[in-house]
């Protein structure tokens, strides 16, 4: 594959040609159009740069790979006259019938936000955590703890130094560590019958006897990771701290999980103030082994690519209320499935005690319901089946403003932007050949 065509935030199929921020130098634009092969195109779009006093510094082309009478232009220019520059891309659509879209990784008015398009790309913002990694503030419990402190720091190496495709350096854990993790894996696992959902108590015992799952043994990523993948095809990825919900909510759709490698520190082993590898291990890693809830987790980062930054926030306070704090109905009873519950061995009883204000999921209000991020919730939202919050989320998904739909493509491991016939002719022949496998199946179970 032509690692040129990769760089230009494009795909190597090249589905839709787009606007990218520039890697080398500041105030520079990269930007890729199509035009169709006639006598005095590219003189056009030439004359309308320099008319509008915009300076190209670098042009290359190509014929189409989707349209033979088409070629495909990469260029850089000065960014400096960014008014003129929307003007001059509203020309190349509407007088021109040039194929242009915006991307730009810092917001612009009429761009859409940048986001991944191959898997390899999360590589780009795995590092930007917002908080804690090696750092910590002043009232987490290790502060005062230069060997706890130094530990974090090795930690945090393994995920500034990992890359896609690697596997997952293995930690030797130490024995107090060990032992931190006996302590919250022995207590929750006493609640899990009564209090987790069905899906995860399928799971656990699964994990137990492939994954080490142990009181006596922290379980390393990659050994979960390459499990998770036979499972519903989620993968783990180390992460030194906190990502942006924009970038960590990009990763799920991918069917990729930031998962920390650190443990909490050993003077309170029942408090975390951030997420640690008993909450990504105990809580997480069970529901992602399952296909339904892996693929609502999956639609909740497809929906925040290209999202506006006030849809990102409330994708990001539905997924607070879902896979962190999310509650669901068997039968008669509630359950807990959110990974934030089922790692806290306080809250997972507080929750479904009479103590806390229960409410059907809903996600227009769920989505701008404020929350607590350092106590118990005082409300929970239920969830009738993950199939429900999944069809629910689909729905809310249509509100979101942007001029595309976008769909994960498993065997490329690249996301395939919706906007053109060609791709939509692409996945209707798709979904054409799995309805031939799904009736030829149904006529042989007859």
């Amino acid at each position: 594959m032509d690692a040129q065509h990769c760089k230009m935030n494009g795909d190597p199929f090249q589905e839709s040609m787009y606007i990218e921020e520039s890697s080398n130098k500041d105030g520079v634009i990269s930007l890729i159009f199509s035009l169709k092969e006639e006598v005095g195109a590219l003189a056009k779009v030439l004359r309308t740069f320099e008319e509008k006093g915009i300076n190209l510094t670098h042009i290359e082309s190509r014929p189409s790979r989707l349209n033979k009478d088409e070629y495909e232009f990469f260029i850089n220019l000065e960014g400096k006259n960014v008014p003129a520059l929307d003007k001059i891309i509203k020309s190349l659509r509407n007088d021109i019938g040039a194929t242009v879209h915006e991307l730009s990784r810092t917001k612009k008015k009429d761009t859409v936000p940048w986001f991944p398009r191959s898997i390899q790309e999360l590589d780009r913002f795995a590092n930007q955590i917002l908080s804690y990694g090696a750092e910590l503030d002043a009232d987490h419990p290790g502060f005062k703890d230069p060997v706890y402190r130094a530990r974090r720091k090795e930690f945090a190496d393994i995920a500034y130094n990992y890359k896609h495709g690697q596997p997952i350096p293995r930690v030797t854990y130490t024995e107090e560590e060990k032992k931190t993790w006996g302590t919250v894996f022995r207590e929750l696992k006493s609640l899990y019958p009564t209090h987790a959902c069905y899906e995860h108590n399928h799971v656990f015992p699964l994990l137990e006897k492939y994954c080490g799952y142990r009181e006596d043994n922290i379980p390393q990523l990659e050994d979960i990771s390459k499990f998770l993948q036979t499972c519903t095809g989620f993968r783990l990825r180390p992460v030194a701290g906190l990502l942006s919900s924009r970038d960590f909510l990009a990763g799920l759709a991918f069917r990729v999980f930031h998962s920390t490698q650190y443990i909490r520190h050993a003077s309170r082993p029942m408090y975390t103030p951030e997420p640690d590898i008993c909450h990504e291990l105990l809580g997480h890693v069970p529901l992602f082994a399952d296909p339904s809830f892996a693929q609502f987790s999956q639609e909740i980062g497809l929906a925040s690519l290209g999202a506006p930054d006030d849809f990102i926030e409330k994708l990001a306070t539905v997924y607070w209320f879902t896979v962190e704090f999310g509650l669901c109905k068997e039968g008669d009873s509630l359950k807990a499935y959110g990974a934030g519950l089922l790692s806290s061995f306080g809250e997972l009883q507080y929750c479904l005690s009479s103590k806390p204000e229960i409410q059907p999921l809903v996600l227009e209000k769920t989505a701008v319901q404020k929350y607590p991020v350092t106590e118990f919730q005082p409300v929970y939202y239920v969830a009738e089946s993950f199939k429900d919050a999944k069809d629910k989320l689909r729905k809310f998904a249509q509100t979101i403003p942007r001029p595309f739909s976008v769909r994960y493509n498993p065997y490329t491991q690249r996301i395939e932007v919706l906007d053109n016939a060609k791709q939509l002719k692409n996945l209707a022949d798709t979904i054409n050949s799995e309805m031939g496998i799904l009736c030829n199946a149904l006529q042989k179970i007859k």
